[in-house]
């Protein structure tokens, strides 16, 4: 015989666990918190959230739960408007087999009515939904991780060869701050790697032509210029309030100055370096205390073994290469997605296109990042590296 959905919902119900607000509000203060599913459409949440709730659209609960809780036996209450597709929603999540999952009775209402605060975070508009749709529908991302790339401001030093693929895919991934580096003009050899840079840009600020093409890609979100030569006098103003750096560069002195600036400033350090056919990615300085560059490289090699692109010839394919890895990681660590690189450097060799990773570790003596650092300061770092720029 059919059954009213009222009957059903009753049956749900009756097979379900249920908390109050009142025992949901005890949990969260214990030491073993739930974590907090909001199951209600875009447009509802705009009147506020249960504070800490991590919002999925009924719709792509099932498709999405395993990417936010892949542990099925960790606490979980889904909460709605008032109640009801909560039900339905725990119901499903225990055919997907998790066992300690929750109904909040009375939903987000009945939080509001009990004198509970809500959270009230900025919302994508429709425009920013329909440019970030194929990234939103990610588990990794969603409309919180979109909010988190739109809030975060990344630094990259370089708007060359690296450089610009990096900032073109920060760009268009809606990263909502991109700081830029660099003094330089551009040249006509640049064209062949440097892809934000066109014919009509020649002999103009490398700066300046990439604020107007990253603007064109995007211009849902502000992009700040450094045109200037970044030295110890200007790093640690220059990197401060930035998430993240990403260093773009081809000389030691820059490498080593940019890695202390971000030991001091507890900043990541997104690394990529190439060298004909070769190169290189990693994270340094991550927050899970991994190296940092002087750990792997105490010292600069002599200037004959590190020639500058332009001294030993690149392919620009190769810059596209490491430079959308290091957008990658970049986009990652904002995320809190997936592992980093960081204790590990990805080498490539595209002529053979082979990839090798390298593990590495934290050096417990490098003067710079250990418990008991012996360089506390900014260095004079063209007489370290005994490269005359």
């Amino acid at each position: 015989m059919a059954q009213s959905f009222q009957d059903m919902l009753a049956s749900v119900k009756a097979q379900i666990t249920e908390v109050s607000v009142q025992t949901l509000q005890e949990q969260l203060a214990s030491d073993t918190p739930p974590l907090v599913i909001d199951i209600r459409e875009p447009d509802e949440q705009r009147g506020g959230l249960i504070p800490g709730a991590v919002t999925v659209p009924r719709g792509f609960l099932e498709l999405r739960i395993e990417g936010i809780q892949p542990d099925r036996s960790a606490p979980v209450a889904v909460t709605c408007a008032g109640g009801t597709r909560s039900a339905l929603a725990v119901s499903a999540l225990e055919s997907l087999g998790y066992d300690n999952v929750t109904s909040v009775a009375g939903g987000v209402g009945g939080w509001s009515r009990a004198g509970f605060p809500l959270e009230h975070r900025r919302m994508l508009d429709q425009d920013q939904k329909a440019r970030y749709a194929r990234q939103i529908i990610l588990p990794q991302v969603g409309e919180a991780g979109q909010q988190a790339l739109l809030d975060a401001k990344v630094l990259c030093v370089g708007a060359g060869g690296l450089g610009c693929p990096t900032t073109l895919y920060l760009a268009a991934a809606g990263v909502g701050t991109i700081g830029i580096v660099d003094n330089d003009l551009a040249d006509m050899s640049n064209l062949q790697r440097q892809v934000l840079h066109g014919e009509e840009k020649v002999g103009t600020s490398k700066v300046a032509s990439a604020i107007e093409s990253l603007t064109r890609i995007n211009s849902d979100i502000n992009i700040v210029p450094h045109d200037l030569r970044l030295d110890s006098t200007n790093v640690m103003e220059v990197f401060d309030g930035y998430d993240i750096v990403v260093d773009g560069t081809d000389n030691f002195p820059t490498r080593y100055l940019i890695n202390d600036a971000c030991v001091f400033l507890g900043i990541p350090n997104v690394h990529g370096s190439i060298f004909h056919f070769d190169g290189q990615v990693t994270v340094f300085n991550a927050p899970d205390g991994g190296p940092c560059y002087r750990c792997l490289y105490p010292e600069p090699p002599p200037p004959e073994l590190a020639p500058s692109c332009a001294e030993a010839g690149v392919i620009g394919a190769i810059c596209g290469m490491v430079g959308t890895m290091q957008a990658a990681e970049t986009l990652k660590l904002i995320l809190g997605a997936g592992d980093n690189l960081s204790g590990r450097v990805l080498s490539i060799d595209a002529l053979k296109m082979t990839v090798r990773e390298l593990k590495t570790r934290r050096d417990p003596n490098c003067p710079v990042c250990s418990e008991h650092p012996t360089i506390t300061e900014l260095v004079d770092y063209e007489q370290f590296c005994a490269v005359s720029l």
